[in-house]
């Protein structure tokens, strides 16, 4: 596979220039942007430059809306709403992120959830945003069908990532994002693009064979992590991001999805906690980093997000690299 190194600085610019070139105003595409850049920095390919072609789509179809203006309301004193105006997840994000923050800090606790978005990128970009200003902080989202319930051979959840991440004024937060799948989708859709095999137990074919070939996992489903455990979990989620908060379940965005190949329309629920609010009578941020040092006494281990903050050094310094056929397809849609 022919590859191109890209720096950083032309991610971003490369991501922009698509989408103002296909229907997003500049705040959107900036935000966008940005998230697809932070994706590339964090070596997290699957939620990079390899969506650009599912955000255009849909800017494309008139599913999203390019020129959003997400709006934040209060609708209980720890509970926040706000609308995405039918756009894309990243500048919404931006909108409720200080409000959020100013709420939990007042109540030591606040929720909020986010509607009428389409979510496509990595959980740890918003929630890495909240420990950046001392909050631990938890969010959730669904997508369409791809996972099968435990018991089940056809799809039924989304891949209904999770995420969490703690504090460190002394150093990196903790966080950690992850799928209730065995595999996020993305990896497995890049996966069958370079032509590699699946690790055994990812998935099944549309018979409900277990198969490690990505392509056949496509057509069929993905399974739940840890069987029933995972599918209980993917099951709270739709519940969260579903009747919680008024939104869509992965079966619902399905059924009124224009199929375009970007993502549905869905919703996110965040909650961040204020630590120094939770009647601690030390510092919990210590007694956390106690936790994790003597975690780390053991031989192996390393804390959930270490190796993406290891990516983003040599990212800055030597850049990212590409297969040529994703730039070629990517300069295409701004023809």
């Amino acid at each position: 596979m022919t590859t191109l190194n890209l720096s950083l600085k032309q991610v971003h610019q490369l991501a922009y220039d698509a989408l103002a070139s296909n229907g997003c105003n500049h705040d959107n595409a900036t935000a966008i942007a940005d998230t697809i850049t932070a994706a590339e920095r964090d070596l997290c390919h699957s939620h990079g430059l390899f969506r650009l072609p599912g955000y255009i789509a849909s800017l494309k179809s008139g599913k999203v809306n390019g020129n959003s203006v997400p709006s934040v309301e209060k609708l209980a004193p720890a509970v926040l709403r706000t609308d995405g105006d039918d756009g894309y997840a990243p500048l919404a994000l931006q909108a409720a992120r200080d409000p959020l923050v100013e709420c939990a800090r007042e109540n030591g606790i606040a929720a909020m959830s986010m509607i009428k978005v389409h979510h496509f990128a990595a959980l740890w970009v918003e929630i890495e945003s909240l420990t950046e200003k001392g909050l631990a902080a938890m969010a959730f989202t669904a997508y369409t069908p791809s996972v099968a319930p435990a018991g089940g051979i056809k799809p039924f959840f989304g891949t209904n990532p999770m995420a969490f991440g703690w504090p460190r004024p002394n150093g990196n937060p903790m966080v950690w994002d992850q799928a209730t799948a065995t595999q996020a989708r993305g990896e497995v859709m890049i996966a069958a693009r370079d032509g590699h095999e699946l690790p055994p137990g990812v998935g099944i074919d549309k018979d409900g064979n277990p198969s490690t070939d990505p392509n056949a996992v496509l057509e069929g489903c993905l399974l739940p992590f840890g069987g029933y455990k995972g599918a209980s979990i993917a099951l709270m989620i739709e519940l969260l991001v579903g009747p919680l908060i008024g939104e869509r379940c992965s079966f619902e965005a399905a059924a009124a999805d224009t199929k375009d190949g970007g993502p549905p329309r869905g919703g996110e629920l965040i909650i961040a906690i204020d630590p120094s609010r939770f009647g601690s009578t030390e510092d919990p941020f210590g007694h956390a980093d106690r936790l994790f040092n003597e975690l780390l006494t053991i031989d192996g281990t390393r804390l959930p997000g270490d190796r993406r903050v290891k990516n983003r050094a040599i990212s800055a310094t030597g850049g990212i690299s590409i297969p040529q056929s994703l730039k070629d397809k990517i300069d295409q849609l701004m023809q």
